[in-house]
């Protein structure tokens, strides 16, 4: 009797675990369907998304689906969202977890949520996405990018920055400025992604496999910016 209730036990056990395990499984799917669908609606209008040429050009990505603006503290803004780099051969690394907090979001309006595009333009502006923390329009050099087939009409502050920006809220697309905002990594969901201790750095210089449920954001890159190695 006493082996019978234990085999229930272990049974009822596995069973708790595997549907934790898949809970955790579906969660991770959906935060990463969030960006890529984000990525996917803001480039599906050629003449009002990102120019081509220019997530041909870019060394990481960075995508934060509805940043929020604080209803209660005045001028709080928040987002969580993923960054992927360049791999040698030209792929993309599997992404990993970024909060952005503060700054000036200009097309933010009242309490409504906005998406948050960062496209890293060379190896200075990567090196910051690797640190621990670092402050847009302060350490790394940002400016708004153009949109559609604005780039055409870069400006000099433009085409030297380590960064480019954008957000879109409430359907409106457009460069925008983000300085002042400070961007570090989500550790709560890099542990998710990968297991304890895995760090951004590790994670976008392709340390880690690219896990099934980050296929889609992945595949999203590669859709708008399959760049090969030279």
């Amino acid at each position: 009797m006493l082996r019978a209730v234990e085999r229930l036990v272990q049974a009822i056990l596995v069973v708790c675990l595997s549907a934790t395990a898949l809970q955790s499984a579906e969660k991770d799917a959906n935060r990463l369907k969030a960006p890529a669908d984000t990525l996917n609606e803001i480039m599906a209008a050629p003449d009002k998304g990102i120019d081509k040429d220019l997530m041909a050009k870019a060394v990481c990505a960075i995508v934060i689906p509805g940043l929020k603006k604080g209803a209660f503290i005045v001028g709080a803004k928040y987002g969580r969202g993923f960054a992927s780099c360049r791999e040698p051969k030209g792929g993309w690394t599997a992404p990993a977890g970024v909060q952005i907090e503060g700054g000036s979001f200009g097309l933010q309006v009242g309490g409504s949520g906005s998406d948050v595009v960062i496209l890293v333009m060379n190896q200075d502006g990567m090196q910051h996405l690797l640190k621990s923390k670092f402050t847009l329009g302060g350490d790394a050099s940002v400016a708004a990018g153009p949109v559609g087939r604005e780039t055409a009409a870069q400006t000099d502050a433009m085409m030297h920055a380590e960064m480019l920006t954008w957000s879109r809220s409430r359907g409106v697309f457009a460069g925008i400025s983000l300085d002042g905002a400070t961007l570090r990594p989500d550790g709560d969901v890099n542990k998710a992604l990968y297991g304890a201790g895995a760090m951004n750095k590790e994670i976008l210089t392709g340390k880690y496999r690219v896990p099934t449920a980050a296929k889609v954001f992945v595949g999203a890159l590669d859709k708008y910016s399959p760049k090969k190695a030279a």
